[in-house]
């Protein structure tokens, strides 16, 4: 295209969580043009973290912008967090365009074209993508696990009262999810590879979930792995052998892995290994000049090692690089 379009952003962003409002602040902070393109809604991974999940971190922690978290909890739930995020949006006058994806990037003589799953098109001189890793969990790949009963998202324990529930995993997400589904009527059982449970387990809830095992209130088969699933039973490879129990539903639940599909499709090199996209250390700029990755996505697989508290700072270093040489 040799004719310059009407509108050219200084800066894309793909993604409208913590790590791409934080570029978008940083970006209006410095004068430069700014458009957040999503593909859900405002901060959606988060909107979808189960109803009464409480963050590890403290509100100073998650804040962005220079905006302060003001809650009444020393630890803010998923509400709290809602909330603050949109006010800083509000407060920044952020321009977010939400439920509509982008399917393609593609690089031309003097700027970035976009394409959106509603046909729309924008243009800019820089990209930053940060799309997350929550839309893609991890799978076991075992016979019955695409049944409507399993499950790889955790919401809330209403509707599993007075059933037979599995929950597979040795995290935050997997012991909440169990302790939650007891409190409120379910029969759980804990299925984890692993001898004992991860030492990333938030240690107010460490305590809670290892008296429920003891007491058998929740039943704990660890070593042991989830073989198959049937409509009205599982079975489970634990060190004495292969056993089968009654269920209903099952959660699966061993987090999540970035989706590197959409990243080669814009031309980002990604490692086969970490599935982490090239990058500089220093800008985050990946292989395409111009083209920048921020948050979670950075980390490829090993998504445990960037958080909102680090990957907010992404977009301080993505934005200094882009007006250090404008």
């Amino acid at each position: 295209m040799s004719d310059k379009p009407q509108q050219v952003f200084d800066v894309i962003i793909v993604g409208a969580g913590p790590a791409g409002l934080s570029c978008a602040i940083e970006a209006k902070k410095s004068g430069l043009s700014a458009v957040i393109l999503e593909k859900g809604s405002l901060v959606d991974y988060l909107r979808r973290f189960p109803v009464n999940v409480v963050w590890f971190s403290t509100p100073e922690m998650l804040e962005i912008g220079g905006v302060p978290f003001v809650t009444s909890s020393f630890r803010p739930g998923r509400i709290d967090t809602l909330n603050y995020y949109q006010r800083v949006t509000r407060h920044f006058g952020l321009d977010v365009r939400p439920f509509d994806a982008v399917e393609q990037v593609e690089k031309q003589k003097e700027w970035f074209r976009l394409t959106t799953a509603k046909g729309r098109t924008h243009y800019g001189k820089n990209v930053v993508v940060a799309t997350g890793y929550f839309d893609h969990p991890n799978r076991l790949g075992i016979p019955g696990e695409d049944l409507p009963k399993v499950m790889h998202y955790y919401d809330e324990p209403y509707r599993y009262f007075d059933t037979d529930v599995a929950v597979v995993g040795g995290r935050n997400s997997a012991v909440e999810a169990a302790l939650d589904l007891f409190r409120h009527g379910a029969r759980v059982t804990l299925i984890h590879r692993g001898e004992e449970l991860s030492d990333g387990v938030k240690y107010w809830i460490l305590p809670d979930i290892r008296n429920r095992l003891a007491a058998g209130e929740i039943a704990g088969l660890f070593q042991s792995t989830l073989k198959e699933v049937r409509d009205g039973s599982i079975s489970i490879q634990t060190p004495s052998g292969l056993t089968q129990r009654k269920n209903d539903f099952v959660f699966v639940l061993i987090g999540f892995k970035p989706d590197v599909t959409h990243l080669r499709r814009f031309g980002i090199r990604t490692d086969d290994d970490t599935l982490a996209p090239e990058h500089d250390e220093k800008s985050y700029e990946t292989n395409l000049p111009g083209l920048f990755v921020a948050g979670s996505v950075v980390a490829g697989r090993f998504n445990n090692k960037i958080f909102v508290e680090n990957g907010r700072l992404h977009g301080g270093s993505i934005i200094a690089a882009i007006v250090a040489r404008s």
